[in-house]
């Protein structure tokens, strides 16, 4: 009896473990088929995804070459027929290099003037002549092409470029800023190129201020009304270059300008004080500014700029000695209250600026004050200038200064701003006028031209 159940019971056991690993090996068959399923429905959803961004592609293209068709251009990229692709050798791409971002950008800017003759203050086309002109009416204006990149890294280092052509509407193509720079975020930065330093006498929504020069070249029309502002060796030269170091820290900004250039490129006709200037060196402007910003509305700013190269320029004398002319030093000081940092529409902008100029036999103080408010704007600059030595040379082109002596300059300027016209983002139109006045300590500083000049503007401006 005991050896018969003890048969059975094995015999029972065996088929037991028979049946479980059959059961085992099903289940396992049937999960390989489960994923062998999922597999293809995954299949499924990428051919699904993929065939919608063809049709995506393909509707993109379509689109396109509607709009093109609509403005009337030869089809590009895409657009352009398969069998006419196939006839180049490679397939027609644009490449970027990778190690960093591009923009391209551009700034259309046109103008009607309507101002005074030439000489005294408005400083308009050098080759026109005053004396048969009473009054000039001018198109001008320039489309600008930019081109920025930048490459920044992980730990805060940045470097980049900046190139800026100008296309004007004499037919002639200049450059606006060409500069090369590096340094790292929110601390140091390194600037070299053409490029302009930081503004010392900012004039706010900046249409139509005229005055002797309005450039960083041609500054200073002898016989004319100076305004000094403390550019002079802020850059973008046509005659040189720049070199600038800056440093953030906190609430303070250090910048120091370094300008090399043709320092007689300062002066209209290459004339000062009623005598012909020679140059000698190449003058080195050297212009440090701190700025101080306690709020994001408020900035109190300093500077001067000074060239250190002695005998840089000059003339010789009735005995053959070279007098130095190229002694300009230079002092500046602004505020500037901006509240459309925190309130884009009801925001108000004001600047108050004064700069003061000790030059070689020539003192020259400035001061100023604008105010903008509701894309309106409106500005006060006064001059006043002590010439020490005048060669008694008289100009011929409506000089209002032939002698020694002071003499003032009240400017009026004033601008409004339509924006968004036509609905259309980044389109503005500007209207800009301004109104000098000039007087002297004497009717012998007063010239063949008259005491004041005026002018008005319509500017058309747009950024694509």
């Amino acid at each position: 009896m005991n050896k018969s159940t003890l048969a059975i019971a094995i015999g029972l056991l065996l088929v037991a473990n028979t049946g479980f690993a059959k059961t085992t090996k099903m289940t396992l068959e049937q999960r390989l088929e489960q994923l062998e399923s999922r597999l293809e429905a995954a299949e499924g959803r990428a051919d699904q995804a993929e065939q919608k961004v063809q049709d995506l592609q393909v509707q993109q293209a379509n689109e396109i070459k509607e709009i093109k068709a609509a403005q009337g251009n030869t089809p590009v990229n895409a657009q352009t027929s398969a069998e006419e692709t196939k006839k180049n050798a490679t397939t027609p791409n644009l490449v970027l290099s990778g190690y960093g971002d591009l923009k391209i950008y551009g700034d259309v800017e046109f103008n009607m003037d309507a101002a005074s003759n030439k000489g005294v203050l408005a400083m308009m086309n050098p080759d026109s002549n005053s004396d048969s002109t009473n009054e000039k009416w001018d198109i001008n204006g320039r489309i600008l092409l930019g081109f920025d990149g930048v490459r920044k890294l992980d730990n805060g280092y940045y470097a980049g470029f900046s190139a800026q052509p100008l296309g004007d509407l004499s037919g002639s193509v200049n450059i606006d800023d060409s500069v090369f720079f590096f340094g790292k975020e929110s601390d140091w930065k390194i600037k070299v190129g053409r490029f302009e330093a930081y503004d010392m006498f900012p004039l706010n929504q900046d249409t139509f201020v005229e005055h002797s020069g309005n450039t960083a070249n041609d500054l200073y029309d002898d016989g004319s009304g100076y305004i000094y502002m403390m550019k002079e060796g802020r850059g973008r030269s046509d005659s040189g270059g720049n070199f600038l170091m800056s440093k953030q820290l906190d609430n303070w900004y250090f910048e120091l300008n370094t300008l090399m250039e043709d320092g007689t490129s300062l002066y209209q006709d290459d004339q000062y004080h009623g005598r012909d200037i020679d140059q000698q060196k190449n003058v080195i402007y050297l212009r440090p500014v701190v700025a101080w910003s306690p709020t994001d509305e408020f900035t109190v700013s300093a500077g001067m700029e000074s060239n250190v190269i002695n005998n840089a320029y000059g003339y010789t004398n009735n005995q053959g000695q070279f007098i130095d002319q190229s002694d300009r030093t230079g002092y500046g000081l602004t505020m500037t209250w901006n509240g459309l940092k925190n309130d884009p529409d009801n925001g108000v902008v004001i600047n108050a600026n004064t700069a003061y100029l000790d030059a070689d036999n020539e003192q020259d103080f400035t001061a100023g004050a604008n105010v903008l408010w509701k894309r309106f704007e409106l500005g006060y600059i006064y001059a006043h200038n002590k010439i020490d030595d005048y060669a008694g040379v008289v100009c011929d082109n409506n000089c209002w200064i032939n002698d020694e002596g002071t003499y003032d300059i009240h400017t009026f300027h004033t601008s409004y701003q339509f924006a968004n016209v036509m609905n259309m983002q980044n389109f503005n139109i500007y209207l800009g006028a301004y109104y000098s006045i000039l007087d002297s300590d004497g009717d012998n500083h007063n010239g063949t031209g008259s005491d004041d000049r005026y002018g008005a503007r319509v500017r058309f401006k747009y950024f694509f």
